[in-house]
């Protein structure tokens, strides 16, 4: 198996050719090659194309629908999916190393970086929720530790507003895999 790191695009990329393959630690789609990669979905043209890109000698790869970099070490490092980074005027931010950072707060449990829009511009929130065995639960407090941690880091210091949710609509089956969709509508509501 073959992984490659390719320039984010949200467009059908028919063709290797049509690629920029980025260099050591810098985020793009991950992209999988080998003989494991299936040529097509059944019945699906549309989703094939989105997904699947020929090189020169025939080989199918696969695009992933997440987003990552290779380290110079060849270690894949995964910063989420492709369609839930935030798209700022100015720069992109992943949901992987936002959030990793803000759960280090010892009174979160879990947080969702989504993108809104606010005064008519694109703007990153993080939600939280807050662990039920949190040392305190104040969140006016929280939201300010949360801002200050924030602006420590690159990855985080974007973000415009901290937002407080009693429990993250997640799937059921695993309660892991938060649906920043629906996060992304309630945050707009409550920034209204």
């Amino acid at each position: 198996m073959n992984v490659d790191i390719i320039a984010i695009s949200d467009d059908p990329i028919p063709t290797w050719e049509d690629t920029q393959t980025l260099p050591v630690n810098e985020i793009g789609e991950i992209v999988v090659t080998g003989p494991v990669v299936t040529h097509r979905y059944y019945n699906r043209e549309a989703s094939t194309a989105e997904a699947k890109i020929i090189g020169k000698d025939g080989t199918v790869s696969h695009r992933m629908g997440d987003v990552g970099y290779l380290d110079a070490d060849g270690q894949l490092w995964f910063c989420g999916r492709k369609k839930q980074r935030v798209i700022l005027e100015d720069k992109t931010l992943f949901t992987v190393p936002a959030e990793t950072i803000i759960n280090t707060h010892p009174c979160v449990y879990r947080s969702a970086l989504v993108g809104v829009t606010r005064e008519n511009q694109p703007a990153a929130v993080i939600c939280i929720e807050i662990d039920a065995e949190a040392p305190y639960s104040d969140q006016s407090q929280i939201r300010k530790e949360i801002e200050i941690l924030a602006t420590q880091y690159a990855v985080t210091e974007d973000i415009s507003a901290v937002l407080f949710h009693k429990s993250f609509p997640v799937d059921i089956r695993h309660n892991t895999k938060i649906f920043r969709e629906k996060l992304t509508v309630w945050a707009q509501e409550q920034l209204a």
